[in-house]
């Protein structure tokens, strides 16, 4: 028996009413993330997702410090059944410009893609997890989509992973200072259908449950193909009917790597360890003939918390090819085999 999921594939989010494709896109790609995206390449790989069906588009302020946002709202803008889509931002992050009557940090946190943006717009990245910022950012949002609403607002990057030593106020401004109180208005006034976490660590999201109710969260590279390291968050969302949406299946670009190539893992040079373990996989993989992608693609929707996976792209092509590695059948032998090696 082979598995074989449909990227068009639809389902519900949480406990709300919206559906999204079981394949989504995730735009960071189109700020120009470590390489330049013109804009006639942003809309034909927007429009590339679209003619195969998917109907998922996952952005941030973050993304191209507002670059991302604008290409995706102006490309919906132009399609027919622009309704016929679900939309996720994020918020926590500013995007500001310094002028009078306005004080930036004396100390700016450093964010690791701050030097990654190509194409990024002119803007300051200021975080802010509080009430008056969340509803801000919302608002910001609308207006470079060019949109009345988006589904779904998670929290991006909040927690130790980001924040270091000052994750504790950033903390205390989503919880105290009213930022969590903002997304439950916004979601009990049907502004939007529901709010979770956008972050790389499971550790916070068990803490952000225990503090109010989250539809969904996007986790980026914690339950891969390569690591598993969310069991106890992945068991929490399915007792308490929380959607998890998987980021970084590739971890950084690893397991999408050439056949023997070396290259990034967690956005640095993958460690020897980490290098053999790939190898391992992938040889159980080409043993199958299935590409080692095609599985870090399909791995995560094993799972009964996963709804949707987003992948990224930068053309056209490789939008194409994301689906065709979704849509691969994979023999369960092979997922077998991978778990008698204890790989998975």
């Amino acid at each position: 028996m082979e598995d074989f999921v449909k990227a068009t594939e639809r389902r519900k989010v949480g406990q709300t009413g919206l559906e999204v494709t079981r394949l989504g896109m995730g735009c960071a790609s189109l700020g120009g993330l470590y390489a330049l995206v013109d804009a006639s390449t942003c809309l034909a790989t927007l429009q590339a997702a679209w003619d195969l069906g998917l109907r998922y588009f996952d952005v941030a302020p973050m993304y191209g410090r507002g670059r991302s946002e604008h290409m995706l709202g102006h490309f919906l803008r132009e399609q027919a059944a622009s309704d016929d889509v679900a939309i996720s931002t994020k918020v926590g992050r500013l995007m500001v410009q310094q002028r009078p009557g306005r004080e930036l940090p004396p100390v700016r946190e450093k964010n690791r893609l701050d030097s990654g943006w190509r194409n990024g717009l002119p803007f300051t990245e200021v975080f802010d997890y509080s009430y008056d910022a969340i509803m801000r950012s919302f608002d910001d949002s609308l207006q470079r989509l060019g949109r009345g609403g988006v589904d779904i607002l998670f929290v991006h990057d909040i927690g130790k992973v980001t924040h270091g030593e000052v994750a504790e106020a950033h903390w205390t401004d989503l919880t105290d200072g009213g930022g969590f109180r903002a997304l439950s208005e916004l979601r009990d006034a049907g502004i939007i259908k529901g709010f979770g976490l956008g972050v790389n660590e499971a550790e916070i999201v068990l803490e952000a449950m225990d503090e109010v109710q989250l539809d969904c969260t996007l986790l980026a590279g914690r339950h891969t193909l390569l690591e598993q390291n969310a069991n106890a968050l992945m068991q929490r969302a399915v007792s308490d009917g929380m959607s998890i949406m998987i980021g970084g299946v590739f971890n950084s670009g690893i397991l999408a790597a050439r056949h023997g190539g070396r290259s990034k893992f967690d956005y640095q040079d993958a460690p020897e360890s980490v290098i053999r373990k790939v190898e391992e996989l992938e040889k159980v993989c080409l043993s199958f003939d299935v590409p080692l992608a095609a599985a870090a693609i399909q791995f995560p929707c094993r799972h009964e918390a996963v709804t949707s996976v987003l992948i990224g792209a930068k053309h056209p092509d490789r939008v194409r090819q994301n689906v065709g590695w979704f849509e691969q059948p994979i023999p369960d032998e092979l997922w077998q085999a991978l778990a008698e090696k204890e790989l998975v």
